[in-house]
Formats: structure tokens, C-alpha cells, sequence
């Protein structure tokens, strides 16, 4: 398993009323991913910024952007997807 950032940005035109009324749904299926080991932490942007970060565990980038497209919102998303790896050492060769 490998572990992806997905950076979701609302695309533009988002009626955010619309946003809001899918929170509980969204709530929901990220619960249900979470208890599956398929995502970790969310982190949201302020408004402004119109951004949400997705720790995700997946076999490969399309595997992690399958589950993102799971959440209610990913509707009004576009997906970009980073996998992540630990530091590495000071001084070792990448």
C-alpha cells in the first residue's frame, strides 16, 4: 500500500450552497473510507483558498483518485494527485 495527497480544488463556478447541503453525505463516506484504511487525515483550506487535502492509501495514483471520486464532493473537485514518501537521509544520493 502506498500513501498519496490528494489536493482537491472546487472548480470554478461551485455553487458552495450546494457544498454545504452534502456535508453530512460527505461526512459519512469519509468515515466509512477512513474505517476501511483507505484514507487518513482531511485537511481543508480556508474558503478562499477552495482546497482540500486527502491522506490516501492506495496500490497506485489511480487507485487513491478511484477513492477520492468515492466522496460526495469530488463532484465539484479537480483531482490532483501526489504520492509521498519519507525524507530522505541528509547527504544520501537520491
Amino acid at each position: 500500500m502506498n500513501n498519496y495527497m490528494v489536493v482537491c480544488t472546487f472548480k470554478e463556478g461551485t455553487v458552495m450552497s450546494d457544498v454545504y447541503d452534502a456535508v453530512a453525505a460527505e461526512q459519512a463516506k469519509a468515515s466509512e473510507l477512513e474505517s476501511e484504511g483507505k484514507i487518513g487525515s482531511i485537511y481543508l483550506a480556508t474558503l478562499t483558498r477552495g482546497t482540500v487535502f486527502i491522506e490516501t492509501f492506495a496500490e497506485s495514483e489511480e487507485g487513491a483518485t478511484v477513492i477520492v471520486e468515492s466522496l460526495p464532493m469530488a463532484a465539484w473537485w479537480d483531482i490532483d494527485v501526489f504520492p509521498l514518501s519519507a525524507p530522505g537521509k541528509p547527504g544520501a544520493a537520491s
